[in-house]
């Protein structure tokens, strides 16, 4: 795995939502550097944003453990998730493709019968896509840019679960990625902070509704991760160095996320529900 990249990030911006291919340099989700070791065989897997970043490098390492996955990505993804489903059927297991928005209960009611037909069942669901725009004041935040962070990052975790909780048996597992934003929040994202904040007290209130079904439900906190989603979403100088004030002094690669996922869906993680997973760079998550 390259790291040493990761130390030197070079000032760049693409338009929203961003793209792969445009990254320098490009991020590690597991292509090569991973070596799965059955983990999870058999199990089938949903998760959100699943065309790049950390949703990419999760879909690889779970098919690398052998689990089937269905991915939701955003319609202009479309590029991005036809090369992780490519990379998922390199590994022998099938990637199911939904293209939708799951800022609405109708969507969401979509993808799940759509998840439920493509993979026959379902084991882990990760609800893992999110929105963000830096601004630098409160004032800068529009009220569009106010409603489409929380129904891009919290409205899905409530609508998607419901809808999939009948398809969900003892023994499954709901994974949500929160953020280091959630508890060393920076100014220049208020409003998707409060976003992983919220995702925090969810995981923890579904633990406690869902424990008596025997599904478990767990959170991961990324800190800076290299993804598409940051040289869309901050101004160019924030991406030069980015990740560099972590106590490891880099960014994460998505594969160092998608590791922690692997955990929490896999049989090893049984009695571990409720909590928050950090993968920061050091960065403390309590």
């Amino acid at each position: 795995m390259d790291t040493e990249s990761m130390k030197n990030i070079p000032e760049q911006q693409q338009e929203w939502p961003g793209h792969t291919a445009g990254m320098d340099p490009q991020p590690d989700h597991g292509e090569t550097s991973y070596t799965g070791r059955d983990r999870l065989v058999g199990k089938k897997a949903l998760i959100t944003g699943g065309d790049s970043g950390i949703g990419r490098a999760t879909a690889i390492a779970f098919a690398k453990e052998g689990a089937d996955v269905a991915i939701v990505y955003l319609p202009q993804e479309q590029q991005d998730a036809e090369e992780t489903r490519n990379q998922v059927q390199q590994a022998g297991r099938t990637c199911v493709l939904i293209a939708a928005d799951l800022r609405t209960e109708d969507a969401c009611r979509q993808v799940a019968e759509e998840a439920i037909n493509g993979l026959g069942s379902l084991d882990v669901l990760i609800n893992n896509a999110g929105f963000q725009m830096a601004q630098d004041s409160l004032t800068d935040i529009s009220e569009e840019q106010l409603h489409r962070t929380f129904a891009t990052n919290v409205f899905p975790l409530f609508l998607l679960t419901k809808a999939l909780l009948p398809h969900l048996k003892e023994g499954s597992s709901v994974i949500n990625c929160t953020s280091i934003q959630a508890f060393e929040p920076s100014e220049t994202l208020l409003d998707y902070a409060s976003t992983k904040a919220a995702i925090n007290n969810a995981t923890v209130n579904l633990a406690a509704e869902l424990g008596p079904q025997g599904i478990r439900v767990n959170a991961v906190a990324p800190g800076p991760i290299w993804t598409p989603l940051q040289p869309a979403t901050q101004p160019p100088k924030k991406v030069e160095g980015f990740g560099s004030g972590t106590p490891l002094g880099r960014a994460g690669q998505p594969i160092e996320v998608a590791t922690a996922f692997v955990y929490l869906a896999s049989d090893e993680a049984s009695y571990v529900s409720g909590t928050v997973l950090g993968v920061t760079g050091g960065k403390p998550v309590f």
